[in-house]
């Protein structure tokens, strides 16, 4: 089965948030992601709300309860907690955890899963508990020790960056070798019955690639990329042309 497609909000809410203004809709454009057949929608409401804010995670957890029941609502970000109290008030789907700090510009690394694991356990019984589906956000060459704290959190999935892997788009090489460090590092995780994810300057030149080198790949959150080919070919348009390098529209 191919990857499911969740689109990440993030770039369209910093959008909106240059005025003062209810336009371009966060949750309009997420109707149009689903309806043309994405499998969920993506959030990181960070702390000082310079995209997402806080008052969009119920409107979309009810976009998605009123309208689209089968897709899935994934929310991303540090685990203090007002970010897990957030999560179990609006019920996702999936929570992913991300090590960041709040003045990161985005996801730039994965956690450290031998030193914050005793952390990351409690976190993940707390939302285990409110039964919601916890995945971690891994490095692309995390190895065997690595992979086994993270295994050992309790945690169903990793989400594997990217980054790199999407920053060799004008270097082939690279990109080949990237993708087999990431082939790697998943089948490690398969190994350890975790369910893989990825995401991080997905495209769709670089999907293709990605999914021969994870072949049971979970899902793929995607914002920037899709964002800036929605700006092109529109939102219904790109969403479509994203399940096709998934393989989910051959």
């Amino acid at each position: 089965m191919p990857a499911k497609l969740s689109v990440n909000l993030n770039a369209i809410a910093m959008l909106r948030n240059r005025r003062d203004l209810p336009w371009p809709s966060v949750t309009g454009l997420g109707a149009i992601a689903l309806e043309a057949g994405a499998g969920g929608l993506t959030v990181h409401p960070r702390p000082d709300q310079r995209h997402i804010r806080f008052s969009d995670v119920p409107a979309i957890r009810a976009l998605i309860d009123d309208r689209f029941a089968g897709c899935e609502f994934n929310i991303e970000g540090y685990p203090n907690e007002g970010f897990v109290a957030l999560c179990i008030a609006n019920e996702p789907e999936q929570v992913t955890l991300v090590p960041d700090d709040p003045a990161q510009p985005t996801s730039d690394h994965g956690w450290d899963f031998v030193v914050h694991g005793e952390f990351l356990r409690e976190v993940v019984s707390r939302l285990k508990d409110a039964g919601i589906r916890v995945s971690l956000f891994a490095d692309p060459d995390a190895n065997l020790q690595q992979l086994e704290a993270a295994a050992a959190t309790g945690a169903a999935r990793v989400e594997l960056y990217t980054g790199p892997y999407g920053s060799a788009h004008d270097d082939p090489q690279r990109a080949k070798a990237e993708a087999k460090t990431l082939g790697a590092t998943a089948a490690i995780a398969r190994r350890l019955k975790l369910d893989v994810n990825a995401g991080h300057d997905l495209t769709v030149a670089n999907l293709p690639t990605l999914v021969r080198a994870i072949p049971h790949l979970k899902e793929v959150s995607i914002g920037h990329g899709l964002t800036a080919d929605a700006l092109i070919h529109g939102m219904a348009a790109t969403v479509k042309r994203f399940l096709t390098a998934l393989g989910a529209n051959s």
